[in-house]
């Protein structure tokens, strides 16, 4: 599923993986290296900082914008939106050296919740939304606890959150659509109109509209629009920034040359307080209503923040892990601060996070350089002052656009899915939100249960079917080395082993020293285990490549005949391209001979691939070193 939080794609692939200048070895960052899992204690580095700080602030000049106009289509103040990021990117960071989540995510607004905070406004005023949003951290809080994601995601399925997305998409780029032909003169219209000068303003509205003013707003959004394309094509993968920065440029070059409608920010004081609601002027009902659209709030936000992880580990420089349940605890504290300041929600945002990733962010150092570009903005509000109206639009309306574009993925997985996610956002663009995903669900869980019946499937069965899709499904027979599954052909179980393999939980370094502890204590099961079933090695005494189990452990049969024979790693090195390591160095074999030590230097290539199970040795190659 993708992440519509912001402009960007589930499915970006990851740019190859390299290890820091100056050849750092695995570990640098994270306690386990290269492929350090989330959880783990990171590391900072001279060298981190100076690659988060520049990072931060690329990806912070392009948040900027973004933050704007998120902030305009939830009919927030500018200033609470940027302070809910400020607040967000310190609570991430910090939260990031006790429980890390992902490693280069930046937080933020998102575009997706927009419409779904504009509406609470309406509905709630904006002197409950405060109250609102703690409700929300609170309903994150118990699923961070529990760990209820996945409990969530089964129940919900991500084709209807693509339709909802959609159907929102659809909203702000709607929202948005004015602002690429609307003049100045139209301020002054919508003034006279508000004063009951209705029936003059319709007539000299409808005789101007066709000004030299507005063709030159259009021209200028339809270029912004054609620009940011293009260059967002060109340079999504190698700097997702560019296209931001250089539309927002280029827009304010061209405010101070012609005269453009200019976004206006209007001063306002932060004040904090409890975020209650006065209980004696909102009605029982009304509350009702809150907690209800509040959990629709954490359902989303969860979801949103899940997918976007799945999104962040894909394009993390180092393959690192990320932790889900620890992004859910750095979102709900966020969310929590936010609410007794009037803030906003918050998640991680693929398009930021993407641009920090590509800009060369290591670690979540970047994100307090991002909060300090929005904090400069934050202290002067007047520099906003100078953003034309059209080229905000031309950013939110392409949002928009990728957030409806999100459909395509949806119709690889037929018709059905398709169909139900288009019906899903339909009724959220029309209906609104909430209603629209409920309405939602009970058509899909209608045609489910329509199905079941056709297909003459006991109601017993079904039910059981439905308490199973929230299950563990640990069969009560199960233990730790056997899994026990229901066939559900005949009704019989399923008995097979589990192997827990000693490497999952380790990492590179610690696997190579595996190996070499084997090799150390001629144990011929524990270092042929450690290559792949079709494995390729080519050994530092052999005189032809083996291949498969068979044929290496042939290899190390003869060489452990040799006496004392024992490996020394000296040096080594990491390059990691996707999932794949490779480990280049030297290291020293040594045997006795007729009572005489004989040492052999040699080069070695280790290509490892770690799988659920562990890690393995694809390919293995060793030499001596030249006389």
């Amino acid at each position: 599923m993708t992440n519509h939080g912001e402009v960007g794609t589930l499915h970006a692939s990851r740019p190859r993986e390299t290890q820091l200048p100056g050849n750092a070895p695995p570990g640098t960052l994270t306690d386990d290296g290269a492929n350090g899992l989330a959880g783990t204690t990171p590391r900072f580095t001279a060298e981190t900082l100076k690659r988060d700080a520049l990072a931060g602030v690329v990806t912070g000049l392009m948040a900027i914008p973004l933050t704007v106009g998120i902030c305009l289509m939830s009919e927030y103040p500018v200033q609470l939106g940027l302070a809910t990021v400020i607040v967000a990117c310190v609570i991430s960071f910090v939260l990031y050296l006790f429980k890390p989540g992902n490693h280069i995510g930046v937080p933020g607004v998102a575009a997706g919740l927009a419409p779904i905070l504009a509406l609470g406004i309406h509905r709630f005023g904006m002197e409950n939304m405060p109250w609102l949003i703690f409700l929300t951290a609170t309903f994150q809080a118990v699923v961070w606890r529990f760990d209820l994601a996945k409990y969530i995601l089964k129940a919900v399925p991500h084709f209807l959150i693509e339709g909802l997305l959609a159907g929102v998409g659809l909203k702000i780029a709607m929202k948005f659509l004015p602002y690429t032909y609307e003049t100045a003169s139209d301020s002054w219209r919508e003034s006279a109109a508000a004063t009951g000068v209705t029936g003059f303003v319709s007539a000299a509205y409808a005789d101007t509209f066709w000004t030299g003013e507005r063709a030159l707003v259009i021209l200028c959004s339809v270029v912004g629009f054609v620009l940011f394309v293009y260059l967002y094509k060109w340079f999504k993968d190698t700097s997702p920034g560019v296209p931001y920065i250089a539309v927002i440029a280029g827009s304010i070059w061209l405010a101070f040359h012609v005269e453009l409608p200019m976004l206006y920010v209007a001063e306002m004081e932060f004040t904090l307080a409890w975020p209650f609601p006065d209980f004696e002027r909102i009605t029982p009902r009304l509350h009702v209503e809150m907690v209800l659209y509040a959990f629709m709030l954490m359902l989303i936000d969860v979801i949103e923040q899940v997918m976007s992880n799945a999104a962040i580990e894909q394009i993390d420089p180092l393959g690192r892990k990320a932790d889900s349940n620890n992004s859910l605890l750095v979102m709900w504290v966020g969310n929590m601060v936010s609410s007794f300041f009037g803030g906003m929600t918050n998640l991680d945002g693929l398009a930021k996070s993407q641009t920090n990733c590509t800009a060369g962010a290591v670690t979540k150092m970047s994100n307090l350089f991002v909060a300090a570009v929005l904090g400069v903005v934050l202290a002067f509000p007047a520099l906003l002052d100078y953003l034309p109206d059209f080229s905000l639009a031309v950013l939110m309306v392409f949002t928009g656009w990728k957030m409806v574009a999100g459909l395509y993925h949806v119709a690889h997985e037929g018709p059905y899915a398709f169909g139900v996610a288009m019906f899903c956002g339909y009724l959220v663009f029309q209906l609104g939100i909430f209603e629209g995903l409920f309405a939602a669900l009970i058509l899909h869980s209608f045609i489910t249960l329509v199905i079941y019946k056709h297909n003459q499937v006991p109601t017993l069965v079904i039910l059981t079917k439905f308490i199973k899709l929230f299950s563990e499904r640990v069969h009560p027979h199960a233990t730790g080395t056997m899994a026990v599954n229901e066939d559900e052909a005949s009704g019989g179980l399923i008995y097979s082993s589990v192997i827990h393999s000693a490497t999952a939980k380790k990492n590179l370094d610690d696997f190579i020293a595996d190996w070499a502890f084997g090799v150390n204590h001629h144990n011929l099961l524990s270092v042929v285990s450690t290559y792949d079933a079709e494995g390729l090695l080519w050994g530092t005494f052999a005189k032809d490549l083996r291949t498969g189990h068979f044929h290496i452990r042939r290899y190390f049969e003869h060489l452990f005949e040799l006496e004392d024979m024992k490996v020394h790693f000296e040096t080594g090195e990491t390059r990691q391209y996707h999932d794949i390591f490779i480990r280049s160095g030297s290291y020293v074999f040594s045997y006795r001979k007729k009572g005489v030590t004989v040492r052999v230097p040699a080069r070695y290539s280790f290509v490892c691939k770690k799988e659920k199970t562990g890690w393995y040795i694809l390919e293995h190659h060793s030499s001596e070193f030249p006389s």
